[in-house]
Formats: C-alpha cells, sequence, structure tokens
C-alpha cells in the first residue's frame, strides 16, 4: 500500500490506486460518452423539449406522450453521465486540496466518493451489453412452480422475494399483479410490474428453469429435495407499437382473489385471466379491487407476451426458452442453487456464487453482468 508522503498524515488509504481509479474513472467516462452518443442525445434531447414546449404539441395527444416518454428515456442517460462526470472532476479537485492541507479526513471521504463513481461507471458500461430495443424500459416477471407440490411452491415464493429484493435493491418500483398461493405454503403462481431504468435489460436473461436442490423443512426426515420453478420476463410494451388482438379469440375468466387484499378480495370476483386461444398464452391480474382495472392491467400484460412471442419466431434461442415452460423439469433449468452446499451456478455464463443469502436476498448483480457478458461474446 502508498503511504502518504507526509508526516502528519498516517492514512491507511492507497494514494496511487486513487489516483489510478480517476485515472480509469476519465478514460472510461469518454468512452461511454462516445458509445452512448452523449452530444447527440443531448441535442436531440433539446430538441424534444422545445417541441414539448410549443402549444401546437397539444393538438395531438398521442404525439405529446410519445415525445414525453422519449424525453425521459434521453434525460435520464444525459443527465447522469453529467452528474458522474461533474462528481469526477470534483474528486480530482478535492484529492489535491486534501494532499496539499494534510487533511485526512477529507482523503478518506473522496475515496468513498471515488468508490461510489467507479461503481455508477460499471453499471454504466454494463448498458454497452444492451441490444434489445426494449432493453431501457419496464418489464413484467412471472414466476411459476414446477411440479412437486408444497416444495416447488415454496421454492416459487423464494424465487419471487428473491426479484422484489432486486428490485428494492436498484430503485425500481414494483406493482404486484397476481398471486396464487399454494395449497399448504408458498406460491402456485405470481406476476409484477417492475418499473424503472433498464429493468427489462437486467432482467431480461433470468427467464428460464430455476432448479432447488436442499434439505426440505417441509420432510420431517430432512431429506434433500430439488424442486423447480419457471421465470419469464418480458417487456412493457409501448402503446404506440401496434399488436393486433381479436377480441373472439380471448376467453376471458373472472374468479375470486387469493392472498393478501382484505376481506373484499374473497367475496366478489374482481380477479381476471384472459388466455389467448391462438397460442395458448394466459394472463392474470388480481392486485386491484376494480375488476374493470385488473382486466385493463391484463390486456397490457396481453399485448406485451403477444408483442414478444411474435419477436421469439425469429429466434430460435428465445423460442425455444418460451416452449421449455411447460416443461418445468430436468434438463431445462439455466441455474441452480444448492443450497446445503451454499453454491449457486449459472448452467450459461459458469458464473458461480457461494453466497446463496445474498443471492436470494437479490444481490444479482453478477450473475445478471456475466450472462450479459456471455451472450455478447456468443
Amino acid at each position: 500500500m502508498i503511504a502518504m508522503n507526509m508526516n502528519s498524515i498516517s492514512s491507511p488509504i492507497d494514494i496511487g490506486r486513487l489516483r489510478a481509479a480517476l485515472a480509469d474513472g476519465e478514460r472510461a467516462l469518454g468512452e461511454i460518452r462516445e458509445f452512448l452518443n452523449i452530444a447527440e442525445k443531448t441535442r436531440r434531447l433539446e430538441q424534444v423539449e422545445r417541441v414539448l414546449k410549443s402549444p401546437e404539441v397539444w393538438n395531438d395527444m398521442e404525439q405529446f406522450r410519445s415525445l414525453g416518454r422519449e424525453r425521459a428515456r434521453l434525460a435520464d442517460v444525459v443527465e447522469e453521465v453529467g452528474r458522474l462526470t461533474t462528481r469526477h472532476a470534483e474528486s480530482v479537485e478535492l484529492l489535491a486540496i486534501s494532499i496539499g492541507e494534510e487533511d485526512e479526513d477529507m482523503l478518506v471521504a473522496v475515496a468513498e466518493e471515488v468508490a461510489e463513481i467507479t461503481a455508477c461507471i460499471e453499471d454504466l458500461n454494463t448498458r454497452r451489453l444492451f441490444d434489445d430495443e426494449h432493453d431501457p424500459g419496464d418489464c413484467f416477471l412471472t414466476v411459476q412452480a414446477g411440479s412437486g407440490g408444497t416444495e416447488a411452491q415454496d421454492w416459487a415464493s423464494m424465487l419471487f422475494r428473491m426479484y422484489l429484493r432486486y428490485a428494492e435493491r436498484n430503485d425500481y418500483k414494483t406493482e404486484t399483479l397476481e398471486e396464487a398461493g399454494g395449497e399448504v405454503a408458498g406460491l402456485k403462481s405470481a406476476a409484477i410490474k417492475i418499473v424503472g431504468s433498464y429493468a427489462y435489460g437486467h432482467l431480461r436473461l433470468e427467464s428460464g428453469i430455476h432448479r432447488l436442490v436442499r434439505k426440505s423443512p417441509f420432510d420431517s426426515n430432512h431429506r434433500r429435495h430439488t424442486s423447480f420453478a419457471s421465470v419469464f420476463v418480458f417487456p412493457v410494451v409501448d402503446e404506440t407499437i401496434a399488436v393486433e388482438i381479436n377480441l373472439a379469440e380471448l376467453r376471458i375468466d373472472t374468479y375470486r382473489a387469493s392472498g393478501a387484499g382484505g376481506q373484499h378480495v374473497n367475496t366478489t370476483n374482481s380477479a381476471v385471466r384472459i388466455t389467448h386461444e391462438p397460442t395458448g398464452i394466459v394472463v392474470q391480474c388480481q392486485n386491484d379491487r376494480s375488476q374493470h382495472k385488473n382486466r385493463a392491467e391484463a390486456m397490457s400484460m396481453l399485448r406485451a407476451r403477444l408483442y414478444k412471442h411474435e419477436l421469439e419466431l425469429h429466434n430460435s434461442e428465445k423460442n425455444k426458452i418460451e416452449q421449455s415452460k411447460d416443461e418445468i423439469t430436468w434438463g431445462r433449468q439455466i441455474r441452480s442453487y444448492v443450497l446445503d452446499q451454499s453454491r449457486i451456478k449459472d448452467l450459461r455464463s459458469g458464473y458461480e456464487s457461494g453466497n446463496p443469502r445474498a443471492i436470494l436476498d437479490g444481490d444479482l448483480e453478477g450473475f445478471i453482468r456475466a450472462n450479459l457478458l456471455h451472450q455478447d461474446n456468443a
């Protein structure tokens, strides 16, 4: 470790590494600005903002909403890069001041700031790996228990909580659309809407079969059990994208909601299930007391599923994932969670973790980045 060349300060901070990290950060920010085309995005943002301030834009509400969404996407990237650039420049100045004034407290603060900036730059660098047009947007995520009764249903609930915690860790907003409880414990199925920058991009490669191996808490002899659950992630489709839905091809069922929600959900048929008969795609929503609102949300999910279904017809690998959803069993898994060995391994990228507690509490960044890199190199 490089010590500070000042007799009055005995600091554990490695100044050489701090300077190297700042130099690396400056190079990385330059590459990010070029890769993300920040100059062009800034010009387009200014243009969109001028149009939105024009009174004429109110004559076309569809254009107004479309431009509003574009402005939000552009501002998110431009402002984030701008904030990081400013923070980086300030850190360079503060490092020089802390050394010149022999201020150890300031040096510690600079080191903490540089660590945060480095993490933010790594996150921005991850965006280079996003190649799907829907990556910047929101997503729906569903979890379905496989065969195996209570054990599989408990595993489905563990996965569902894992993704809720992941969303919380990343400041994403979530809306639970459907929860079908198991007979004894856990969940038969569940669905959430995840809202936030690059929610779909980060989570889309989580689609597939997840395998759990553990000593079952539901087995009095504490024998090892293997359980399966499927996860499916699909983007929230922009309203400007045309998706043809023939109402005659839909079967719409209403039923009493199960799970939390108070006495009302158990006494009225507010939950809605929609089946698209030509494809067999089923969506359901029960999060609201209003059947009308649940139907609207379910239709939104159906539009998104049908859009993704059409895209997958042209992508054999993704199509295999979709076709495998009905076979939640051996040979289909993308990731194994072996809890009594404290080992979680992704079978696509080979990435492993020895900390199941953290992973099941939503610490998925390592797996997500590894799979994005694996896809990029494939």
